[in-house]
């Protein structure tokens, strides 16, 4: 930063935004006129440096690789200044001109004032402000029309196993510094799972620009709800710092199979570290850490109440990774990321569990180590990268029959080959052990063009997938963007060739002749003794889309997708438990339309709604799972259905109005359509004392059955307490699910069972800022 005559300019100040987005990041020179900003999502943005005696200096730059962008300015004097527009937005900045496929993102400023339901659903109720998702139990959310495919990449550490409140101990959302999501055009460095990819860059200790900051939260609520957060962080010279330690309890910790709230107390805790270290003007290291664990009880059906089961769940992962980044030359960098992570999973059975009494102990690791080469040269941006991973696994599983009627031999749905293990008829444990490991090897290549209006993306990948059945495929993903400037118009299409692997919760067992041996004798001899193994899921997308500016006001996004696969990736949820058991399907097809109005703040106010619909129609036969109810029988054999995480139309608003510096409100409402119910026959279900109640909000005489439409409204109202410009604390209240709506999420789904939405909850909680 310099004068006219060439002298360095101290103590400017230089603040960089996206309204789009909201990020906001500032900074001031140094004494030689230079400054630095780290840590930022690849994006557009206006860079604004101000600087008394100067004219204020406002441009556009683009950042898309982790090649540095450096920025030459010289002042002008204020006398001297031409005459600007203040407090306008720039339209091209409510547009996105780079993106070729379907990218959102958000970032603190408005995560940290979403009316997001406290407890175990961490980031993922976030994610469901996002167009295309699905709302389902715990967390769960279906992205696009796929049950769960979704990866996280928290600050270059993949994670692709479940996530969600009952398979993990979630993310908390208040270590989150940026959050990328991509569903469509995903670029050729993400695979394994990648029907919505959310890239998580996590708070540093360069952020807030001092030694030294922190937070204290301490927070309670209804149903015997309590949370905690401390969080640390600063930077000295070279080295930033950030730690955080957050922890819930709750007495409904996650969704229950029942109106009643029975048998459903829990805890979890997360641990997060981040260091980042300057090590010269080439290199700079990454060391991230993360550890969690949940404990908690399986919530109850009024029989097993009754019967006094008291199944329970405990859930641990701990990972690490170390991040390098090294600068080639002024264009090129080079970057790796090598991690390790590990999970561990256990059920613990009772005296009283039935209709089924189950253990199990599962423990599964994976290495990984990503390699990048990104250089700029002209209108090319050009990245390259080596992956492998490396995930061994260790099964302990065993069930027993415990209620008669179960599997009645004079019953019509009476499967003979769980007979030897009816243990309130003499039979004894099925028991299943086993360890494997496998691998996955990956390289991409992607070219991003920038030719005038015209954006290209050119990209490959190609995996080689190493386990317990072996796959190979390249993987073209190319998109294009065109920018109309004079309409404040982007045009895009996009065609991604995914190969997804499979699940490895459980999928030793899910692939085994043990498990073959369960399925009654009709199915053994369809599916050749009842074992055909998952293999990886083989897909094609096509998208098409418009993003649209309108005036300086909002920006309009909208899309048409459609997705045909074979081998689709799935999951069977054993009895309400929360254990999985991967499965897949012949074929499936996915037809979809999703819109999203974005308004930045403008007069106090800002928000967005988002419009998802989409049609999933699979084919049997299903490989895999563990199908013990007589329930999933009828739906192995018929032809081509509508799937249970088929919506036909969902719409998420959120609003939020700070009337002055020091109040905030903000207003989340979300209709759901309703995803597919199980077909019961309504007459039997209204003689069953677990679900007789729950009739009113399903509608079993549809095809397909389905439960009945739900709008959810939550609120929140804050209020921060400043000392000049810091911010020293604040008051938050928070109730979730307003109107008090009786719902359910699902209902005696062969997938993923029943689950009913929480009632009317209030909460509160208060931060401390030093």
């Amino acid at each position: 930063m310099v004068d006219p005559n060439g002298g360095a300019v101290p103590s400017a100040s230089v603040s960089l935004s996206n309204p789009l987005t909201g990020f906001e990041r500032a900074t001031l020179t140094g004494n030689d006129g230079s400054f630095s900003i780290l840590n930022i999502p690849f994006q557009s943005y206006e860079v604004a440096i101000v600087r008394d005696g100067f004219a204020p200096h406002v441009e556009t730059l683009s950042l898309r690789s982790n090649v540095p962008v450096a920025l030459a300015v010289q002042l002008a004097l204020e006398a001297q200044r031409e005459a600007i527009d203040v407090g306008v937005t720039d339209r091209a900045l409510l547009i996105d001109t780079e993106a070729t496929g379907t990218r959102t993102e958000l970032n603190r400023s408005t995560i940290e004032r979403m009316p997001v339901q406290a407890g175990a659903r961490g980031l993922e109720s976030i994610l469901l402000n996002f167009p295309g998702f699905a709302a389902n139990a715990n967390g769960a959310i279906h992205p696009r029309g796929a049950h769960n495919q979704m990866t996280y990449v928290i600050d270059g550490l993949p994670i692709s196993d479940q996530f969600t409140g009952s398979f993990a101990t979630s993310i908390d959302p208040s270590v989150v510094q940026s959050l990328e999501l991509f569903t469509g055009d995903i670029p050729p460095e993400y695979g394994s799972k990648v029907s919505g990819v959310a890239n998580i860059v996590t708070r540093s200790g360069f952020d807030a620009g001092k030694p030294f900051f922190g937070t204290l939260e301490v927070g309670g609520g209804g149903f015997d709800t309590g949370t905690s957060l401390l969080q640390l962080g600063g930077a000295h010279g070279k080295l930033g710092y950030f730690a955080a330690l957050s922890g819930v309890k709750s007495h409904r910790f996650l969704d229950s199979p029942s109106l009643d709230n029975l048998h459903n107390g829990g805890n979890a805790e997360r641990a997060t570290m981040r260091l980042d270290y300057q090590a010269g003007p080439r290199n700079i290291f990454r060391l991230s850490g993360m550890t969690g664990r949940s404990s908690f009880q399986l919530a109850n059906l009024r029989s097993q109440h009754l019967n006094g089961q008291e199944q329970r769940r405990l859930l641990s992962d701990a990972a690490v990774s170390l991040g390098w980044v090294r600068m080639l030359s002024p264009t090129a960098t080079f970057d790796s990321t090598t991690s390790y992570r590990t999970t561990i999973a256990r059920l613990l059975p009772s005296l009283g569990d039935t209709p089924v009494t189950a253990s199990l102990a599962r423990h599964l690791s994976t290495l990984s180590t990503f390699n990048r080469l990104n250089w700029d040269k002209g209108t090319h941006t050009v990245r390259l990268g080596l992956d492998f991973q490396h995930f061994p696994v260790s099964e302990n599983f065993s069930f027993g029959l415990t209620n008669p009627a179960f599997n009645d031999p004079g019953a019509a749905s009476y499967n003979p080959n769980l007979t030897p293990y009816d243990l309130a008829r003499g039979g004894d444990w099925f028991r299943f052990s086993q360890k494997g490991a496998g691998s996955l090897y990956s390289v991409f290549l992607q070219d991003r063009i920038h030719l005038e209006r015209w954006r290209l993306n050119l990209g490959g990948r190609y995996d080689n997938y190493r386990f317990l059945v072996v796959g190979a495929q390249f993987q073209p993903r190319v998109g294009l963007a065109y920018h109309l400037k004079e309409t404040g118009t982007v045009l895009r299409a996009s065609y991604n060739r995914n190969f997804q692997t499979p699940p490895n919760e459980n999928l030793l067992l899910a692939n085994s002749e043990q498990a073959g041996e369960l399925a009654p004798p009709d199915v053994r001899r369809d599916l050749n003794g009842g074992v055909i193994r998952i293999r990886p899921q083989r897909q094609n997308v096509y998208e098409a889309g418009v993003q649209q500016s309108l005036g300086d006001w909002a920006s309009l996004n909208a899309v048409v997708y459609h997705k045909d696969s074979h081998d689709l990736q799935d999951n069977d949820n054993f009895l309400n438990t929360g254990i999985i058991f991967p499965t897949s399907l012949a074929r499936s097809n996915v037809n979809g339309f999703e819109t999203r109005l974005t308004v930045p703040e403008r007069s106090h106010w800002s928000g967005s709604v988002s419009l998802t619909h989409y049609h999933v129609v699979v084919t049997p036969p299903f490989t895999g799972g563990l199908f013990l109810g007589s329930s999933a029988l009828d739906v192995l054999s018929q032809g081509p259905f509508v799937i249970d995480h088929d919506q036909p139309l969902s719409v998420s608003s959120l609003v939020m109005y700070r009337p002055r510096r020091s109040w905030w409100t903000s207003w989340q409402a979300r209709y759901d359509s309703g995803l597919v119910a199980n077909p019961s026959d309504p007459a039997v279900v209204a003689q069953d004392p677990d679900y007789f109640d729950q009739l009113p909000y399903v509608d079993l005489d549809s095809y397909p059955a389905r439960v009945r439409p739900r709008t959810i409204v939550d609120a929140a109202v804050g209020y921060e307490h400043y000392s000049g410009d810091h911010r020293d604390w604040e008051l938050v209240l928070q109730v979730s699910n307003l109107t008090d709506r009786t719902a359910l999420y699902n209902f005696q789904s062969v997938f993923v069972g029943t689950r009913v939405v929480q009632p009317r909850t209030l909460s509160m909680k208060f931060r401390w800022y030093w």
